[in-house]
């Protein structure tokens, strides 16, 4: 089969298992039949193969097929591209720090205004990825790596806009204004005014995390995806197992107080 037809498939399956099977609906279903700790088990289930499977079979590929559009060969855009790159794992960096402390996060049911890099953006780990994936799009050389880079940049950007659309329906009004008053697209509330750019609130250690992650990975480039890619699939799938059962974990611990202080107050209810 041609790798771009190949890689297209793949990520339909990936794609939509991914967003398929954490819509609402789906997932309702799935908990109910399976709880909770069995659902997020065949998630991570089929993630991790459908994964797997797009992310070795490009880089088993990478190189073949049509062309792609290879900006690179031109000196300004490459620079611009790489420095979006740059940009983007910053980005991504900043936001994993910031996560537990995220409107977004599981454990934080409370939505609590917009602070450090939630004022620039809302969606810090999406836009990181969105923007070094797009970057790699066009910088691919061949089709394929096109292909793949932008299908991981529009799952980004779909799954800031999915994750938006559940929170406001899990958390009512409180998260609705919190989208209202902040943007995905960095520095577009600061832009039209719904936020300051308060640069003292920004991590310093997040930043240096970020950039010292991004030059580390650029000196590694070339060697992400030996081995067909089984390194980098076993890295992204332990960070994402370690991630989950970080916010399981706080979930728990928020709701443990919470149960206690129903019990307390029921307790003394006339």
């Amino acid at each position: 089969m041609e790798p771009t037809l190949a890689i297209v498939c793949l990520w339909l399956v990936f794609g939509g298992t991914h967003v398929g099977l954490a819509t609402r609906a789906v997932r309702d279903r799935l908990v109910a039949a399976l709880g909770e700790l069995g659902f997020r088990t065949l998630y991570t289930l089929v993630a991790s193969v459908t994964f797997a499977a797009l992310v070795m079979f490009y880089a088993a590929h990478r190189f073949e097929g049509a062309p792609g559009l290879a900006l690179g060969r031109y000196g300004p855009l490459r620079v611009l591209l790489i420095g979006v790159v740059g940009l983007g794992v910053v980005l991504h960096v900043m936001g994993l720090i910031g996560y537990p402390r995220s409107p977004t996060s599981v454990a934080r049911p409370r939505v609590q205004p917009a602070l450090g890099v939630a004022r620039i953006t809302r969606h810090a780990f999406f836009v990181g990825v969105a923007l070094l994936a797009g970057a790699h799009a066009l910088l691919a050389t061949r089709l394929v790596g096109t292909i793949f880079f932008g299908g991981l940049a529009a799952l980004a950007v779909a799954g800031s806009w999915h994750q938006d659309r559940k929170l406001i329906a899990l958390r009512g009004r409180p998260y609705a204004d919190y989208v209202a008053s902040t943007s995905a697209i960095p520095f577009a509330a600061i832009a039209s005014g719904r936020q300051p750019f308060a640069w003292r609130e920004l991590s310093a250690t997040s930043i240096v995390l970020g950039v010292a992650a991004a030059i580390g990975l650029r000196h590694i480039h070339d060697s992400i995806l030996a081995d067909d890619g089984i390194w980098f699939v076993v890295a992204v799938v332990a960070g994402a197992g370690i991630a989950g059962l970080a916010s399981l974990w706080g979930a728990r611990r928020t709701r443990a107080p919470a149960a206690i202080r129903r019990a307390s107050l029921d307790a003394h209810a006339p």
